[in-house]
């Protein structure tokens, strides 16, 4: 078994696909309309879905919020450079919800970044994971 992909509802594709696309460097994997269901799926990603796992948008046609609920997290993506990444993301137009740094009670160097739909992007140092 391997995990393939992690689905999030977004509130408008086109803003969220060049949000995983121009901000965090993912590329659009596939895309497809489904019009007898009155929804669009965009699979996003850093390399092929037969060798990496990705990140499934799920546009419901006429809906343009959620609330996000207390039960999902975050998306965790492996950075060389946390600092250089959150600037990167910033001169993109990203927010950077918590600046890079150590998270607390540990040693791993984290930020975390916000994707147009509020969802939660953690943002782990390479090499700096012992601790959490």
């Amino acid at each position: 078994m391997r995990v393939l992909h992690t689905m999030i509802r977004v509130g408008d594709l086109d803003r969220s696909i060049k949000f995983y696309t121009d901000v965090l460097g993912m590329k659009l994997l596939r895309r497809k309309d489904y019009p007898d269901g009155k929804f669009t799926l965009a699979f996003v990603g850093y390399g092929p879905e037969t060798e990496h796992a990705v990140v499934e948008l799920t546009y419901n046609w006429g809906t343009e919020t959620y609330d996000l609920g207390n039960g999902f997290g975050h998306i965790a993506l492996e950075v060389d450079d946390v600092h250089a990444a959150c600037e990167e993301i910033k001169n993109r137009g990203g927010k950077v919800t918590r600046e890079a740094g150590p998270m607390k009670h540990g040693s791993t160097v984290i930020a975390f970044v916000e994707d147009p739909d509020g969802y939660k992007i953690e943002l782990i140092q390479r090499g700096t994971q012992g601790a959490k």
